[in-house]
């Protein structure tokens, strides 16, 4: 199983690193609200798109709650990827009142 981090350990290293955050919600969804920087690439379109994502460094997947983002990282450590999941996901960000981007953005994919 993959490991898992919080939020507030994101936010943390997103001020001192600039990590690849691959959101895997469905684009409703990403649209509705999203962590600042996330890259989507929906759950079910994971596969197909895996050769979009960096082949070096940690993944940090993240999705509404946890569940799919979990999912996706314990898919893709099974497929050669660093990949840890953030419990909670957008929701508990956006919960403890971190910011959210909102539309499309510049990483929707």
């Amino acid at each position: 199983m993959a490991e898992e981090i919080d939020v507030r350990t994101l936010a943390a290293l997103a001020e001192t690193e600039e990590p690849f955050i691959l959101d895997v919600r469905r684009p409703e969804e990403y649209v509705e609200a999203h962590v600042p920087g996330a890259r989507l690439v929906p759950l079910d379109e994971l596969p197909a798109r895996l050769q979009e994502l960096p082949s070096e460094g940690p993944l940090v997947v993240i999705c509404a709650s946890g569940g799919r983002s979990l999912q996706a990282a314990d898919w893709l450590a099974a497929h050669g990827r660093e990949a840890v999941s953030v419990a909670g996901g957008t929701r508990a960000w956006a919960e403890v009142g971190l910011p959210v981007h909102r539309g499309s953005g510049c990483c929707s994919g």
